[in-house]
């Protein structure tokens, strides 16, 4: 599933659960958004979702998968959040159900979602200045939650609802050729 598609009662379950945990700890926005993009992260590589939901794997070796990918770069309630998702059978799940967390998040507080690509981690400041930038573009409010995407090669890719605007190099390299034929 990607931003804006329907959503699936199991689906919605799991990042309903994901979004109650978030809202646990002290800053809740933050939470949704690092547990948003562990998934994203994880989701991202196929081999890996495959191992993690290979019947044949033992669970304790998957939180072990889980625990080494994870463990120092995120918050424990991220770590078991994935643990959780993986041990309930959802790992080819993962995109979805960040998709769908995303999503409630955004709407709880009256916003929608930007998924933003790019080829680097974006900081603070940039985020705020594309922030600003979608809702001036767009009209509305705007939560951007940014997926590192190596396959971008430079620039950015931003996707609002149905709306996609490519600022990728890619994208400009595609437009050149047209033009020049």
């Amino acid at each position: 599933m990607t931003i804006g598609t329907a959503p699936n009662k199991q689906v919605d379950g799991f990042a309903a659960a994901l979004l109650d945990v978030a809202r646990t700890t002290d800053d809740p926005a933050s939470s949704v958004d690092e547990i948003y993009r562990a998934a994203r992260g994880l989701a991202s590589d196929a081999s890996l979702v495959e191992a993690l939901s290979d019947v044949r794997i033992p669970g304790e070796r998957k939180q072990a998968i889980v625990d080494d990918l994870l463990g120092s770069r995120a918050s424990g309630i991220t770590v078991a959040a994935m643990g959780f998702l993986v041990a309930a059978g959802q790992a080819t799940r993962l995109d979805d159900i960040a998709a769908r967390l995303a999503e409630m998040a955004a709407d709880a507080e009256g916003e929608v979602v930007a998924e933003v690509r790019s080829a680097s981690e974006l900081t603070d400041e940039q985020v705020t200045r594309l922030t600003s930038a979608l809702e001036r573009k767009t009209g509305k409010k705007i939560q951007v939650k940014v997926v590192v995407d190596p396959t971008v090669m430079g620039g950015l890719v931003a996707k609002v609802g149905d709306t996609v605007l490519d600022g990728s190099v890619q994208h400009r390299f595609e437009e050149l050729r047209e033009q020049w034929g």
